[in-house]
């Protein structure tokens, strides 16, 4: 097993990704276009969440297939970018068919980053229908992490946090990937320690080559005070995908056991505070190995990890924005184990 070749979420075949940001106001939209409607379903587990499309995503509904999903800030606000992105899908010709109207499937989710010293006096215009548009047009294989997309006004805990991506392919050709907006609560770095809580897990130096704990665990999480924790002011968000044929059952257990690895790389998560939600894509282009059961353990058991590494990236290659200061401002730009 190893990191594809570009280490990001477009490792899986059939997927393409679009960010835009505006540094003014200190958000951005991340759009994830695959290249034909991906069999989708999605898990909610913060206590704040923000999203769209996530009923029509429920295995006993009709549609099973989605033409992007959108990762934006902003909060509510930002869920006009799914809206934009229908809008330009819809003008290339592509969405559910019905009668003679293509409707395309634009699943979403926001997090919040209103109070990050950005200028948010957009009146009734937000950036965010620009902002989707522009990166639907851009969308490419390659994107750089940190300060990107939606993870452009992210913080993690009291550090600047980001977009990161990862990905892992099998000796078999399995490929999973994991695109995540990191903005939690809880921090993604064991305390008084720059070591990250997803360290353990790291591939090639991904995260600078993390050091090694320098004690145990304590048992206090270490919670920000509880006059700067605010109801619904942060949220992880993201997008597991895999290349394989999953039914949208299969992929919401896919999305479940994906959860896994946003608590292996943040503590606490899923917390009252965040709207903590993951989607997964099954892209297709190979099946499923028999037995079916056994190897979806598999596919859910990788892309939990991938998203611990995803998360690490992203708080690892984000810049000092605003309050907020970088991991690496912090720790040094390269960390070497002993």
């Amino acid at each position: 097993m190893r990191p594809g070749p570009r280490n990001l979420i477009t490792d899986v075949d059939g997927l393409r990704v679009g960010n835009a940001a505006d540094a003014r106001v200190r958000t951005g939209v991340t759009v994830v276009l695959p290249d034909a409607p991906a069999v989708a379903a999605v898990d909610v587990r913060g206590g704040a969440p923000g999203t769209r499309e996530t009923d029509a995503l429920n295995p006993s509904c009709l549609v099973d297939r989605v033409d992007a999903v959108v990762l934006s800030g902003g909060s509510a606000f930002g869920l006009e970018a799914a809206s934009a992105t229908a809008t330009w899908l819809a003008a290339q010709g592509r969405g559910y068919a019905v009668g003679s109207v293509r409707v395309p499937i634009v699943p979403a989710a926001i997090l919040f980053d209103l109070l990050n010293g950005g200028d948010k006096d957009w009146g009734e215009r937000p950036p965010f229908p620009d902002l989707a548009r522009s990166a639907c047009e851009t969308a490419s294989l390659a994107f750089p992490l940190g300060n990107v997309g939606a993870g452009f006004g992210a913080k993690a805990g009291t550090i600047k946090g980001g977009l990161g991506s990862a990905s892992l392919v099998t000796d078999d050709g399995l490929q999973v990937g994991a695109l995540i907006a990191a903005n939690p609560f809880g921090s993604a770095t064991m305390p008084g320690q720059p070591t990250l809580w997803s360290w353990a897990l790291e591939l090639d130096g991904e995260m600078g080559g993390q050091p090694l704990p320098t004690g145990p665990i304590p048992p206090d999480p270490g919670l920000p005070d509880h006059a700067i924790a605010r109801a619904a002011a942060n949220t992880t968000i993201g997008v597991v995908a895999v290349n394989t044929d999953l039914t949208k059952a299969e992929a919401l257990r896919l999305a479940t056991m994906a959860h896994d690895g946003l608590a292996r790389a943040v503590r606490p998560a899923h917390t009252p505070f965040d709207g903590d939600t993951l989607y997964a894509l099954a892209t297709g282009t190979r099946p499923l190995p028999e037995p079916r059961a056994y190897h979806l353990a598999r596919l859910g058991s990788h892309a939990a990890d991938v998203v611990a590494r995803a998360i690490g990236r992203a708080v690892y290659h984000a810049e000092g924005l605003g309050p907020f200061p970088g991991y690496r401002e912090l720790h040094g730009p390269a960390l070497q184990r002993p």
